[in-house]
Order: structure tokens, then C-alpha cells, then sequence
């Protein structure tokens, strides 16, 4: 075993996912999954040799820190817990305050609670990890890695908002994005496919999961993302609206919905749930669909046609572009909405490699457009390796 592990720590306002990673691998020693947290059937649970076993978490609250503690436990008991080195944590939103990896103290952990208006449901939460892990291991070094960094590098008329000035200033409205440790991930990945540096390539990462987005990566940075002020921006989601014009919003605020509710429809009520009808995830659309439900269909179409549309327009911000991403659970694992993105880009040139497409599923990777066409592929993403990475890297910087 690794004498390199890093705690990997994902805290959610009701879930908490964390993996055991080893840092010269990537792999996964041991990962799982706190969920339901504040409510009567909170549990954590995770795969010790194939075999899931979970563990039942007491009362309505303080689950974060009751799931950190049967971590603790659980690397004890397996003989690991010597083996971390540190701990780092995902941060989904940075503002303008973070652009790389920060130690966590009391002051980054206020700062990324200041910033909670731009990501509500994610940054207290995770803040509420990094104590109950300072608890947890008060010897181990904490570090955060935000999703927004990545986008730092964006140039001002991608991030610039058409509005006065003076209110983008006072403010801070601009576009920040997310996934970008997944997109960090993929796009130097790809490059090692194709056998170039990724400081001389370019690609367009397409992040599609519950959340999804799309980035355009120049040189290895990101010059655009659809994720915007915050991850509401961009394509339809699991729950999410993505883009939506903004009368809306004041047409239904002067119909007399509140802003709470106004919140609830776009980020809760929304994305699949909202146009199917019937579930939030991409596989019960699809096999609904399948069954011949039009609401179905029409969720799939609107996901894959959204999707399509920013790859293609994109496009515009490249010279060239060496190959299409695909990446996140929908992206790695749903053959049909991969084939209908191909199908939408086929005036690019784009052409599906039938076999290919079938086999990059369910962990495997691969080339899913056919020879000699423009370049499609699919890297399955690991965001726990980057922050166990980064985590490592600046920890070995400070010593």
C-alpha cells in the first residue's frame, strides 16, 4: 500500500463523498458515500472488496461530523489511517478571492463562507466538512481545491457580462464556471492520447452529469465555460434550467412568486425533472423514452440539442481544435445521448464510430468518432486524483 494517501473530501449540504486516493496511482483505495444527512435514514455507506457495508448515522444533525468520525474508524480499522498524508477537500466556488489550491485555516474557511450567495447549497457545506475533519485529524494539513480556478484564466470578453460596469465591479458579476477540476483533468489526459503537450493543444471538454458544462481549453487553459455567475448558467441539468432569459424571472416575480420559490423552480424543479415530468436522471429519461413517453423525448432532445449548440459555438473561440471531450456519468456511460450530439454536429464533419461509441462505456474509455473524421473521445474524469495531486503538491511545497 501507498504510504501516499490523500483523503479526498466532497461535503454536500446532505451528502458527503470521500475516497482514500494514492497519489502515484490515482486509484481508489477506498471511497463512499454519506447521504441523506438530517434526516431519519442518514447513513454512510461504502466497498470494502466488492462487498458494500454501511453504517447508520444517529439523530437529525451533526451528521457531517458523525460520518467523518466512522471514516476515522474505518481507516483505522483497515490499517490506513498512518498511511494520509493530508486531506483536500473540493470547493465548488472560489469568486475572484481563490485562482489555485489554498491550506485551509480559519480565514479560507470564512472567505469561502463569505462567498455562499454565489454557491448556496455547496460552499457552507463544505465548509462544514473542513471542521469536522480538523476534528476528525487535528495533525493532518487540509487543503482546498476549487472548481472555479481553473477558470481564472478566461479572457475578459468570456467573462464579461453585458451590463454596467459599475454594478459587475461593486458586486463581482462575472462568469466564474465549475467542473473545473474535471475539465483540468480530461483535457491534459486527452493530450497524452494524442501525443501532444498540452500546453500546444486544444480541446472542448463536455461535462455532462447531474451537473453539467461545457469548457473550451486553449494551450491547457480554459478561455470559456457555460457554467456562469454561478452553476445555475449554461446547459440543462439534472434538476438545473441552464440558460433561461432573464424576463422570465421578472414575469413570474411580478405574477407574485417569491424569490425563494422563483429559486426552488431553477435549480430544484427544473433540468429533466422539470420537462420529463417523471425523474431528474438521464437513465429514466431515456428508458421512458424508450417506452414511448413524448415528454421523455422531449427532454432528451432539449439536453442533447443545448449540448450540441455550445460545442458548436465554441468552436469560434479555437484556431484549431484537436478533439471533442466527452466526460461526467452522462458523458462516460450514455451511448444514446453521445450518438445524438454526433448526429447534431455532423455539418462539422463529426461521425460515429458505432463500435467505438458502444465499448467507451462504464469506466472504459475511447475514440467514438470514425478514421479520418474530426476527433470525439471519452475519458472517464478523476476530480479526486487532481485535488489529491494539488493537495500533495503544495504540501510538499510548504515543507
Amino acid at each position: 500500500m501507498s504510504n501516499s494517501l490523500v483523503l479526498v473530501i466532497n461535503s454536500g449540504s446532505s451528502s458527503l463523498k470521500f475516497a482514500l486516493i494514492d497519489t502515484v496511482t490515482g486509484e481508489a483505495t477506498l471511497s463512499g458515500l454519506g447521504e441523506c444527512f438530517n434526516l431519519p435514514e442518514a447513513v454512510v455507506s461504502w466497498k470494502v472488496n466488492g462487498e458494500k457495508q454501511e453504517f447508520k448515522l444517529t439523530g437529525l444533525d451533526g451528521h457531517h461530523q458523525q460520518a467523518i468520525d466512522r471514516i476515522v474508524a474505518l481507516v483505522d480499522e483497515l490499517g490506513m489511517k498512518d498511511n494520509i498524508v493530508t486531506i483536500g477537500h473540493r470547493v465548488v466556488h472560489g469568486g475572484t478571492k481563490f485562482n489555485s489550491t489554498v491550506r485551509v485555516d480559519e480565514q479560507v474557511m470564512a472567505d469561502i463562507e463569505a462567498l455562499s450567495d454565489l454557491a448556496p447549497l455547496h460552499n457552507p457545506a463544505h465548509v462544514l466538512g473542513m471542521r469536522a475533519a480538523a476534528k476528525a485529524f487535528p495533525t493532518l494539513s487540509q487543503f482546498a481545491v476549487f472548481d472555479t480556478a481553473f477558470h481564472q484564466t478566461m479572457p475578459e470578453k468570456a467573462y464579461t457580462y453585458a451590463i454596467s460596469k459599475e454594478v459587475c465591479q461593486q458586486y463581482n458579476i462575472r462568469r466564474y464556471g465549475a467542473h473545473g477540476t474535471s475539465h483540468y483533468y480530461v483535457t491534459r489526459e486527452a493530450a497524452k492520447r494524442i501525443n501532444k503537450p498540452v500546453e500546444a493543444s486544444s480541446f472542448i471538454s463536455v461535462h455532462l452529469g447531474n451537473g453539467a458544462s461545457v469548457c473550451v481549453v486553449k494551450n491547457g487553459e480554459s478561455i470559456d465555460t457555460s457554467m456562469g455567475f454561478t452553476p445555475l448558467a449554461g446547459l440543462m441539468m439534472g434538476t438545473r434550467c441552464g440558460d433561461i432569459d432573464p424576463s422570465i424571472l421578472e414575469y413570474l416575480l411580478k405574477k407574485g412568486w417569491t424569490p425563494e420559490r422563483l429559486h426552488q423552480e431553477l435549480v430544484g424543479n427544473s433540468g429533466f425533472l422539470g420537462v420529463s415530468g417523471l425523474t431528474s436522471d438521464c437513465r429514466g429519461v431515456i428508458e421512458a423514452m424508450e417506452a414511448g413517453n413524448h415528454d421523455a423525448k422531449l427532454a432528451f432532445e432539449v439536453f442533447s440539442y443545448r449540448a450540441a449548440k455550445y460545442i458548436a459555438s465554441y468552436m469560434v473561440a479555437l484556431d484549431e481544435l484537436d478533439g471533442i471531450i466527452f466526460t461526467g456519468g452522462i458523458g462516460e456511460n450514455s451511448l444514446p445521448v453521445r450518438r445524438e450530439i454526433m448526429r447534431l454536429l455532423k455539418i462539422f464533419g463529426y461521425r460515429e464510430d458505432v463500435a467505438g461509441n458502444e465499448a467507451a462505456r462504464f469506466g472504459a474509455e475511447g475514440i467514438i468518432s470514425q478514421p479520418n473524421t474530426p476527433l470525439a473521445m471519452v475519458i472517464p474524469t478523476n476530480e479526486e486524483f487532481v485535488i489529491a495531486q494539488q493537495s500533495v503538491a503544495l504540501l510538499n511545497a510548504e515543507a
